[in-house]
């Protein structure tokens, strides 16, 4: 709608209408930017307690890599390492949060059964291969997290910023022109008035 149209009662609803769809434009920006934050936030705490998982994981990991390397030798371990397949059962899936796609990591869980024979190996082997698949679980985890996080921040960004130009640009233009449409209307309902009168004293004079 152009802002500078003439000031007709025609002119004026559609510059009534045109504000009150920016403002409903604004609420439900607002709603959705606040929708999106609170999901943000608790995946900011989930990623937070997973990454502490991680760590507290990876050190026992670690750990227990080491004692395996002591008992069995590095070399020797780093043989067996040559057995453990290749990860592909990696999948993703998406979810949608307010027009948000929010990507779903899935890793089919694989039987315990170790990939390396029982001979002339230690019980120290198969508690570091535990430990190193739950690194690997919850490092899966978190990248679905993280990327989930860095697509909601995002979108945050774009809906403060369409949420801003409503506020800030199209609610007070269409407000100023429907105030300005409404004083020419009502001054010139006033000069009618006035030219009614002046013609009627004429009138009566006559």
């Amino acid at each position: 709608m152009n802002p500078n149209m003439f000031p007709t009662k025609g002119n004026l609803i559609l510059a009534k209408n045109s504000l009150a769809l920016a403002k409903q434009g604004f609420e439900l920006m607002d709603k959705k930017r606040n929708i999106l934050i609170r999901e943000l936030m608790e995946l900011i705490d989930e990623a937070s307690s997973i990454q502490n998982e991680i760590d507290v994981t990876f050190s026992t990991a670690y750990k227990a890599l080491q004692t395996v390397n002591i008992e069995m030798g590095i070399k020797n371990v780093a043989e067996l390492s040559q057995t453990v397949p290749v990860e592909d059962s990696i999948s993703i899936k998406y979810r949608s949060i307010m027009g948000t796609e929010i990507p779903l990591v899935e890793s089919k869980h694989r039987e315990d059964t170790p990939s390396y024979a029982f001979f002339n190996t230690k019980v120290s082997l198969d508690r570091a291969t535990q430990e190193f698949n739950k690194v690997k679980e919850l490092t899966i985890r978190l990248s679905s997290i993280e990327n989930s996080a860095y697509r909601l921040a995002n979108n945050i960004k774009k809906t403060q910023k369409r949420a801003n130009a409503l506020q800030n640009i199209t609610i007070p233009m269409y407000t100023s022109l429907t105030k300005n449409i409404q004083n020419a209307l009502e001054e010139k309902e006033r000069e009618e008035f006035t030219r009614l009168k002046v013609i009627k004293r004429m009138q009566a004079k006559g």
